[in-house]
């Protein structure tokens, strides 16, 4: 593979328009998710200052990849990766103004359904941008494509949630979502002049439009069972999603254990920042230790797992805030390098007829345990009283669960080979 550290990542946008027109669409569109993330969370508490009622809202940002992701791999894989990335930008451009008339609080029922919709819409959209990456760049050019599109997404999660909050507090919760809607034209803009090759027509199973799509949603689940390659890769991202809690917990840290000045909100951004920090440089300082091996990246994401379970065990226990920052950044960067080496890893083992269903079952997998340990580490807080610390080791303990399960299959492999 070709150098995926800065001079590649730049070699790769000067040599390659059409990757190029796909990451400016990436961070526009990415741009407007923060954007959106941050005016919905403040208008429901503005409508109705209620925590639970934003809870409700966070759940409903990731249902519908437990859901539709997976009937959303089957039109990723079926139809033009492109139209459905323009349709998806374009639909989200028109929905996100109807927030607009969420203007009491009779009203929230409509933001929750506005919610679902363009999340699904989002579910469709990455699947086919994650599918799409292998056609526009070299087997060489892989992990500088998905590095740089770590970084961006990290960037984004800073950038975004920043402006947001600054766009808000200037000019009203209404600008935001007006600029969120013209994030997501302008990526469709910079799509419609994407040139993805053409893929060969694939045969289809006979019968019913319903009666094909099932027997191809159930062809892409029997093609990562058949394959314990693909299958331990596609569960790499659930194993870093039993530790969801953390997010919730980052937020808790910030206002609990570390509020500076007295302010939890300086607290939480801290930590958040360190978050992103430590998923933005991972996976360079990841391709610094495998290189360009494939074997060394699959033993470097069992590694991944231990170092963030013995880090995130660490800043859970640590005595004051700059310590904390320093240890969660490291614990994220193990997280990072296996977010990042799986996904390569797939895009180079499974063919482009299964992509769109394979990194569709990946979402749905990673967002359910995601979701489920979430809720878990909430219901710990309110109902359990748990410490927010003791909850910070139980989150380090159990993501070393996936990584001594990752190196225990590899010595059998090994031992097997």
């Amino acid at each position: 593979m070709k150098d995926p550290g800065l001079a590649g990542i730049a070699a790769l946008l000067r040599g390659n328009p059409g990757f190029r027109r796909l990451w400016y669409g990436q961070i526009v569109s990415q741009l407007g998710d923060w954007f959106n993330h941050v005016a919905v969370m403040t208008l429901l508490l503005r409508l109705t200052g209620s925590g639970e009622i934003v809870g409700w809202a966070l759940i409903l940002r990731m249902l519908p990849a437990v859901v539709v992701a997976p009937i959303a791999g089957v039109f990723v894989d079926r139809w033009d990766r492109r139209r459905i990335m323009i349709a998806a930008d374009v639909l989200r451009g028109l929905l996100v103004p109807l927030f607009l008339l969420a203007r009491d609080e009779s009203m929230v029922p409509v933001v929750y359904v506005l919610v679902f919709f363009q999340v699904t819409l989002s579910s469709f959209f990455e699947p086919a941008r994650q599918a799409a990456i292998p056609s526009l760049v070299s087997k060489e050019e892989l992990l500088s494509a998905n590095a740089l599109m770590s970084l961006t997404w990290s960037l984004m999660l800073a950038v975004g949630s920043a402006l947001g909050g600054l766009a808000i507090g200037a000019f009203g919760v209404e600008a935001a979502f007006l600029l969120d809607a013209a994030t997501f034209l302008v990526s469709a803009a910079f799509l419609a002049r994407l040139d993805l090759p053409r893929r060969d027509p694939r045969p289809r199973p006979g019968g019913s439009a319903w009666v094909r799509g099932f027997v191809e949603l159930l062809d892409g689940f029997r093609r990562i069972a058949r394959d314990r390659a693909i299958l331990s890769l596609v569960l790499v991202k659930t194993g870093v999603g039993v530790a969801g809690g953390m997010v919730l917990l980052l937020s808790v840290f910030g206002e609990r254990v570390f509020p500076v000045g007295g302010s939890e909100a300086v607290g939480i951004g801290l930590l958040f920042a360190a978050r992103g920090v430590g998923t933005a440089i991972g996976p360079f300082v990841g391709r610094a230790i495998s290189g360009y091996d494939e074997p060394a990246m699959r033993r470097l994401i069992g590694f991944g797992f231990l170092q963030a379970a013995a880090f995130v065990v660490l800043f859970a226990i640590a005595p004051n805030l700059p310590l904390a920052l320093l240890l969660l950044l490291v614990a994220h960067l193990g997280t990072s390098v296996n977010w990042v080496f799986s996904t390569v890893l797939l895009q180079l083992r499974v063919e482009d007829d299964f992509r769109g269903r394979v990194f569709s079952a990946e979402m749905a997998l990673f967002t359910l345990v995601f979701s489920i340990t979430t809720w878990g580490t909430g219901y710990a807080l309110d109902e359990l009283a748990w410490d927010p610390r003791r909850l910070g080791v139980v989150s380090g303990a159990a993501l070393a669960v996936p990584g001594l399960v990752w190196w225990a299959l590899g010595s059998r492999r090994a031992a097997r080979a």
